[in-house]
């Protein structure tokens, strides 16, 4: 059958009750003495900040079932566990998701040692750095220290498998410099130990960093408003690209029911891809500001995990355009709704941009890949008269009496799609 994975993981019993079914199916069966054979494989997918935290109790619980221990042994002791990027960072931003997903992994692997089993983690990527994506090479080195351990799994999802696998060449190549990062990871003798200082350093910075996205998007319902009226988030959900709808609940838009990709997608269409980067600027100016520059500077130069966060967030960063963001804020039915939160958007964004020069000694974003920065400048200047060709057709859409039936509705979803293409990791 291969591996049965669960979504939203919360408890052990989740785990135990695909076994169940599985036991109905067929799928695992038992014998006179009641010894266990199984043809399935189960996987935890644990995906939000919470269940990141409590995923090594749960797996506790799990490893010491001695119905569970059965069915271990026909997986030759192997425990499948797949990480969830994008609910994460929706639930608590960049920040507060790099890091737990972090933490989560020491601890994952921590408990499979105990337990003597051993651990394969699955990596559930998406094409947006909030969503797990950036430079595979780099990400596969800057897992935590002894967390890879000859294997690794990772999906490649929407347009990343097209630009990534297209060509043989192009194939070739992402397929070399994922198993030579792996081989890289994979050694134990690898000089990549966690400081005690600098791991003091992010705990502050994610509290911080978590605080800030909760406030702007949690604490803040004009936000929610901002984001339906200013980006082309109800026209996402009406193009064929997705496995499911934008939302889990019909009609119900707040931030625990739109999809992380639909969420994703929208703020990038506007030009301010505020989950790569939201947060960032203001742990990192606190940090700066309360004697941690030292620290900061140290960690960019000697530590791979947080040089690859601040590249990815600088990634993001270039891709954002505050000024046609500006005309997408002109969307918003309220004019103080929008001019509040476009101006507190671009404070922070103005903010992670300087902080991120402190503590890098860089002028501008992506001195660190000068060739993948220039490209992206290259395909900006492409992209402005696509965007403001979009804010006028979503106009055009906000005021037609049926929008489903407006003459605009498909060219705003062709541009929808021209800007994606241009962005390149959007999904």
């Amino acid at each position: 059958f291969g591996s049965y994975i669960i979504s939203m993981t919360h408890t052990a019993s989740h785990l135990l009750e695909v076994a169940l079914l599985a036991k109905i199916a067929g799928l695992i069966t038992a014998d006179g003495k009641g010894a266990l054979s199984s043809q399935i494989h189960i996987a935890p997918l644990f995906e939000t900040v919470e269940d990141l935290e409590q995923a090594r109790p749960i797996l506790k619980s799990l490893f010491t079932n001695s119905a569970y221990q059965q069915i271990l042994d026909f997986t030759e002791q192997t425990q499948e566990i797949m990480l969830g990027y994008s609910d994460s960072c929706k639930d608590g931003g960049i920040l507060a998701s790099s890091w737990n997903l972090y933490k989560a992994q020491k601890e994952i692997v921590a408990v499979t040692d105990e337990h003597n089993i051993h651990c394969l983690l699955f990596h559930g990527r998406g094409g947006t750095v909030s969503r797990g994506g950036g430079p595979t090479h780099e990400s596969i080195l800057s897992q935590p220290h002894g967390t890879v351990k000859g294997g690794i799994k990772f999906t490649e999802q929407g347009e990343v498998l097209s630009f990534k696998y297209n060509f043989k060449e192009t194939a070739r190549y992402e397929l070399t410099v994922g198993i030579t990062g792996l081989m890289k990871a994979s050694d134990p003798d690898i000089d990549n130990q966690d400081q005690a200082e600098h791991i003091a350093m992010m705990e502050q910075l994610v509290t911080k960093g978590e605080s800030a996205f909760r406030q702007l998007t949690d604490d803040n319902p004009d936000t929610m408003q901002y984001f339906y009226e200013t980006t082309p988030s109800n026209e996402i959900g009406l193009l064929n690209i997705g496995s499911r709808p934008s939302h889990r609940k019909n009609a119900d838009y707040s931030k625990k029911s739109i999809r992380a990709i639909g969420w994703v997608f929208g703020w990038s269409q506007s030009r301010q891809n505020l989950p790569g980067w939201y947060g960032l600027g203001s742990a990192l100016d606190s940090a700066l500001k309360n004697g941690g520059a030292q620290t900061l500077h140290e960690m960019q130069s000697d530590w791979r995990y947080f040089q690859n966060l601040i590249s990815n967030s600088q990634m993001v960063i270039l891709k954002a355009d505050q000024k046609v963001a500006k005309q997408y804020a002109q969307l918003c039915t309220d004019i103080d709704i929008a001019k509040n939160t476009y101006h507190q958007l671009n404070k922070e964004f103005e903010l992670t941009i300087d902080t991120i020069k402190t503590i890098t000694g860089q002028q501008e974003m992506m001195t660190d890949y000068p060739k993948s920065g220039q490209s992206i400048r290259w395909r900006n200047a492409y992209l402005d008269p696509l965007n403001y060709i979009q804010v006028l057709l979503l106009a055009r859409l906000s005021q037609a009496e049926d929008r489903m039936q407006s003459p605009w509705l498909k060219p705003a979803l062709n541009s929808i799609n021209g800007i994606a293409t241009g962005l390149r990791n959007t999904g």
